[in-house]
């Protein structure tokens, strides 16, 4: 499906329910696509998938949003112009339902690849009117009604009552549908009941009398008739060719240079031509009585390229069969459209057809030439045109592409500016806190019952005058390699990077994401630290490391460039235990070393430290990790 029945339907659930039902349904789905590209093709199967969702998340049922997307389409289109275009097609509304076929036809220049349904008017009676819908498409029944009640209602003032009477193949939830056994496509076959008022419309257009003018007229000859349009067709009750346009007659040979001439009058219709569209519509009398306003397009059969090709060489003595140059011009087989009227004096079906010709270069590919197309009409016209402005539009795409690809590159280059901003904001900020924000939530305080909060801090960092530009540069650049090392030993979400303040390292276990194993992760990040940092081989640097447990107080500080921060009295004490320490060890409060040890990790008293501001406390080396 084209990408513009999508973004009907994400722009009305975004309108109706929100822009977090919306990420909840993508969710849903696992679809990727934030916006949706009007003419560019996506998965048929998206939109069931989308109504299911929506009903997922909402309670009511996944038929009743088909209904609903289906209306919302047509609500859509009309920013597009298309609103014009549905009420051109006439004064009622069945003639709207009449030319819904016809408006897919045409509605193909704009999107070549478009895979319409087939719908034709059956039936049409004072109280509504009989619809048959055919597509390849499962599901999507539903959302064809939503399109009738809507287009009565915006376009008609009608309210229409939709029932289906009978149903073949529409299996709900997109185009898979059950397993097959054959490979045979599925098409699903609904009749629709449409009840509306229709007096209007009987009365003006299905009951009106013939002019008495018309009773005068003389028959015409018909053969006037095939002279008039050399591209026609008449078949009699068995769908038999019973007379066929001179130009129809000299296509079929050419086409078909192996066959006698002879055999295609009085031959089967469906022998000689496939039809397109209407799709899957048995080629019998009474169904076609029923399309009076159809537009039939049908695909000549042609003989097999290694006939025509041995026929080429033939001499063929008939004035009238197009010479050898001719065949070997063929490339596909020709289109046939217009519509079936039943000629009831005679009681004959006459088909009034033209070619489906776009341009010179498909002209000469048929085999055929201007003078072939009917000389009334815009046939030759359309075909000029065509071929004089192919250059132009030809241009003008290239310039959309081009285009197209700046503004694709625009868009990726956006991306990756954004990811790069998330990137940075969540190394200042931790994600959940950051995600409130930007939603322009409050980000309030939170409290942690128990969290682990490390520091670290690099011992002997200037080795000379601090003021020396040299010495300085030396000094940030050891300073950056010890923290990058660091930085590299944070796993999250077990360890949080809180800050850096001169030579002082800080982190936490437990905050902003709770974890009950705090105190080993803390303990298991120094281990490795030590380690790490020895490693690195600079000369006179070493590192202490105090880590303490408690209860905590957590926010964001400040408007420019702010902090996740933490305070309590368990962040004081942890500065004071690596304050206290000794290089390339790690000292533990008294609480952290009882859960270090309770985990049987390696530990060893220190004995009493006088702490600035607690007096004698009793602390703890940590020596190796859980024992083995």
């Amino acid at each position: 499906m084209y990408g513009m029945l999508y973004e009907s339907v994400a722009y009305y659930i975004e309108k109706e329910f929100g822009k977090d039902i919306w990420k909840r349904v993508c969710q849903i789905v696992d679809c990727k696509h934030s916006t949706f590209k009007t003419h560019q093709i996506y998965p048929d199967k998206l939109m069931p998938d989308i109504a299911a969702a929506l009903a997922a998340c909402t309670g009511e049922s996944m038929d009743y949003y088909m209904n609903f997307f289906g209306r919302c389409f047509v609500r859509f289109f009309s920013n597009f112009g298309y609103d014009r275009m549905i009420r051109s097609t006439g004064r009622y509304y069945c003639d709207f339902l009449q030319s819904i076929d016809n408006i897919h036809l045409q509605m193909r220049f704009t999107y070549p690849k478009m895979k319409s349904p087939s719908m034709q008017l059956i039936e049409v009676d004072d109280e509504g009117a009989v619809m048959l819908y055919r597509s390849g498409r499962t599901g999507m029944s539903k959302y064809l009604t939503g399109q009738f009640v809507e287009v009565a209602k915006e376009f008609y003032n009608l309210s229409v009552e939709v029932k289906v009477l009978e149903s073949q193949n529409d299996i709900a939830g997109g185009t898979a549908g059950p397993i097959q056994l054959t490979n045979a496509s599925r098409v699903v076959i609904v009749k629709y009941r449409l009840n509306f008022d229709n007096r209007d419309y009987m009365t003006n257009c299905v009951n009106s009398s013939i002019h008495k003018s018309q009773l005068d007229l003389a028959p015409v000859d018909l053969n006037i008739l095939l002279d008039f349009f050399p591209f026609t067709i008449v078949l009699n009750r068995d769908m038999k060719i019973t007379y066929a346009g001179e130009k129809i007659v000299e296509t079929w040979i050419l086409h078909n240079p192996d066959e006698d001439p002879k055999s295609f009058i009085g031959s089967k219709l469906v022998k000689h031509f496939k039809c397109r569209r209407p799709k899957d519509i048995p080629m019998d009398w009474d169904n076609v009585i029923q399309m009076r306003t159809v537009l039939f397009e049908f695909e000549l059969v042609r003989a097999s390229h290694k006939n025509a090709a041995a026929a080429a060489g033939k001499e063929v003595g008939n004035s009238n069969t197009p010479n050898q140059n001719d065949s070997s011009q063929i490339g596909k087989p020709i289109l046939l459209k217009g519509p079936l009227y039943q000629l009831k004096d005679i009681n004959y079906l006459i088909y009034l057809c033209s070619p489906l010709i776009e341009n010179l270069e498909e002209l000469h590919g048929y085999g055929l030439f201007l003078n072939d197309l009917n000389s009334h009409g815009l046939s030759r016209e359309l075909v000029m045109a065509g071929w004089q402005h192919g250059s132009t539009l030809e241009m003008m795409f290239e310039k959309e592409e081009v285009r197209s690809d700046e503004l694709e590159k625009s868009l990726n280059l956006a991306d990756s500016w954004k990811k790069q901003g998330d990137e940075l904001l969540y190394s200042m900020i931790p994600r959940p806190i950051a995600e409130r924000m930007r939603n322009g939530e409050e980000a309030t305080c939170q409290t942690f019952e128990e969290v682990s909060v490390i520091f670290m801090e690099i011992m002997n960092l200037y080795d000379g005058d601090s003021s020396n530009i040299q010495n300085a540069m030396k000094a940030v650049n050891t300073l950056n390699l010890i923290f990058s090392a660091i930085d590299e030993e944070i796993v999250s979400p077990f360890i949080y990077k809180v800050e850096t303040v001169g030579m002082v390292y800080m982190a936490v276990s437990g905050a902003p994401d709770i974890n009950p194993l705090h105190a080993e992760h803390a303990c298991d990040l120094a281990l490795r630290l030590i380690p790490k940092i020895q490693a690195l081989k600079l000369p006179g640097i070493s590192i202490r490391i105090g880590i303490n447990s408690g209860p905590v107080v957590a926010g964001v500080v400040g408007l420019k460039v702010p902090r996740y921060c933490l305070f309590g009295d368990t962040v004081n004490t942890a500065s004071r235990m690596e304050s206290t320490s000794e290089p390339y060890k790690i000292q533990l409060s008294n609480y952290t070393a009882k859960k270090a040890s309770k985990a049987n990790y390696k530990i060893e008293s220190r004995g009493f430290v006088k702490v600035k501001g607690k007096g004698e406390m009793e602390t703890f080396w940590l020596l190796e990790g859980l024992s083995q």
